[in-house]
């Protein structure tokens, strides 16, 4: 982001998705944003031997300031000129760790850590956390057999969906497997790959859809909530998106002004107001890309219209946390006459998301663009909303049949004869 300057708050809170700024004053320490809000600091340097190390100091405000973290930099640059190599010596602080505090509690906590790191979901461990009992939380994890977590494969069978199972299974089994890489003495890996089989047939889609009006009914009921929670529940009518990608929205993300030119000779432009929407955080890698363009309605637009920083904020101005979203909807929702597809399907805010997509596929919107605006695959479209796609299919294909007896002559005989 242009020259190096002394960093200080104002360059921290203007950081934008995948940025990084460097300092004036000490060589190699700079600050940086991922595809999150949280802003790291770090520093960058060369051991002796004249390897590339990058070393994260701390995120923002948990406690580091831009003052705080240049102290620490200067600090590690002066041990690193008498030889010290901090990045290999938080390494080996964290293999201790695992070898001291081998639980599946702490084993999750240097997941989290990892997964924040590589700008990944801390969700995934809030996951699991909200599900797992202390019994287990507190066993070793070199100590697991099969059992231990065959047992609660079946309790979380019991009470989440088998899509839910597989996602909460699957951030344990990374927790474990990353304790296991932490420390050779951990040889049990089969306990979980075992104990932790996904379940058949978890893919099947199980969507539930919405009319339009029982939409509208959901948006109204979250509104009476608070006037918060239902600018997010709306914006996840509106556009389709995950609720760990819209809590990810930004002021700067809301583009109220946008046009395009829809006449080249007269260079008419309209205005087509929309987000840029945070790509969602599932696979592994970085992505090139970070947003997606989203349209959103000009009178949505000028209500968000103008803001700064986190874009949906709860009453009390702080951050909404994602893993208590589901109760707060289930509460804002509780006594509202809806009728969803299937008509025994529970309806939770993820049913905004189908809704969409099928809205659009009715209205005969390409699959490869509704796939894109709400950060999916084609693949994914057709294995879950092949029953729609169908429809959407014979919506396009109708027109074009062709009536083949319309100028058919019938013979005395009733045979008909095509015409020449």
């Amino acid at each position: 982001m242009g020259k190096n300057k002394k960093i200080g708050l104002r360059d921290v809170r203007g950081l934008g998705p995948n940025q990084t700024i460097w300092d004036s004053e000490v060589h190699g320490f700079g600050a940086r944003r991922r595809q999150g809000q949280a802003v790291a600091y770090f520093l960058f340097y060369r051991t002796k031997e004249g390897r590339q190390r990058w070393f994260t100091i701390g995120k923002h405000g948990s406690p580091w300031t831009p003052d705080m973290a240049r102290d620490e930099a200067l600090r590690l640059r002066i041990n690193i000129k008498d030889g010290a190599d901090p990045a290999a010596d938080k390494q080996a602080n964290r293999k201790a760790a695992t070898v001291g505090d081998d639980t599946i509690s702490a084993a999750l906590d240097r997941y989290k850590t990892d997964l924040e790191s590589r700008g990944g979901d801390p969700d995934n461990v809030a996951r699991v956390r909200a599900h797992l009992p202390d019994t287990l939380a507190k066993k070793k994890v070199g100590a697991l057999v099969k059992a231990d977590l065959t047992a609660w494969r079946h309790d979380l069978m019991a009470k989440l969906q088998p899509a839910s199972v597989d996602r909460t299974m699957t951030a344990l089994r990374a927790a474990l497997n990353l304790a296991a890489e932490d420390d050779d003495r951990i040889t049990n890996r089969k306990a979980w790959e075992d104990g932790l089989r996904a379940i058949g047939g978890a893919g099947e889609s199980r969507n539930v859809i919405l009319s339009d009006q029982d939409v509208r009914a959901v948006v109204g009921a979250a509104y009476r909530d608070s006037e918060e929670f239902g600018l997010l529940v709306e914006l996840a009518a509106v556009t389709g998106g995950r609720s760990s990608q819209l809590l990810r929205l930004r002021g700067e993300d809301v583009q109220a002004d946008f046009t395009v030119i829809i006449d080249p000779d007269t260079k008419t432009k309209k205005r087509q107001p929309r987000l840029m929407m945070p790509v969602s955080r599932k696979g592994h890698g970085k992505k090139e890309i970070t947003h997606r363009p989203v349209p959103i309605s000009e009178s949505l637009a000028e209500r968000l219209r103008g803001r700064e920083g986190a874009l949906l904020l709860r009453p009390d101005g702080l951050t909404w946390d994602n893993t208590n979203l589901p109760r707060r909807f289930d509460g804002a929702i509780k006594g509202v006459k809806l009728n969803p597809t299937p008509s025994t399907a529970k309806v939770t805010i993820y049913a905004l998301r189908h809704t969409s997509i099928v809205r659009q596929l009715l209205a005969n919107v390409p699959i490869r663009v509704v796939a894109t605006l709400h950060d999916t695959s084609v693949a994914m479209i057709e294995r879950n909303y092949s029953k729609y796609i169908a429809d959407h299919a014979d919506d396009l294909t109708r027109p074009t049949l062709l009536e083949t007896m319309a100028e058919v002559i019938t013979l005395h005989k009733g045979v008909p004869e095509v015409p020449g």
